[in-house]
């Protein structure tokens, strides 16, 4: 699968990150493995678009999904990918989680991969 751009909200940066510090904590990854894997995420991420948890991604991500009970953090990702939707509607949301896919689904996002 390719994409001629990313977007992607900060929430997805942070949560990259604190699997790396996780990861570290329970000694799962070498802490050289760990800076060798943020550094390529920090370069993965400068060719990223990222969108920022404005307070209208909040506002969205507090009312109900379809599909409910959402969790907190998986309704920020949903949301952000609406306001994503509204300004490039092409927009896929890449998503392995099931109840994220189905949501977006419902929401009339094109779910990736297929």
């Amino acid at each position: 699968m390719t994409a001629d751009s990313v977007m992607a909200s900060d929430l997805t940066v942070l949560e990259c990150d604190r699997s790396l510090v996780r990861a570290a904590a329970l000694t799962l990854v070498r802490e050289e493995d760990v800076a060798r894997l943020r550094q390529i995420l920090v370069r993965t991420v400068n060719r990223w678009r990222l969108m920022p948890i404005s307070r209208e991604i909040v506002n969205r991500a507090r009312q109900p999904f379809p599909g409910e009970p959402i969790r907190s953090l998986d309704a920020i990702h949903l949301a952000s990918a609406l306001a994503a939707a509204d300004s490039v509607p092409e927009v896929g949301l890449l998503s392995l989680d099931r109840r994220v896919r189905e949501t977006g689904a419902r929401l009339g996002l094109r779910v990736v991969p297929d």
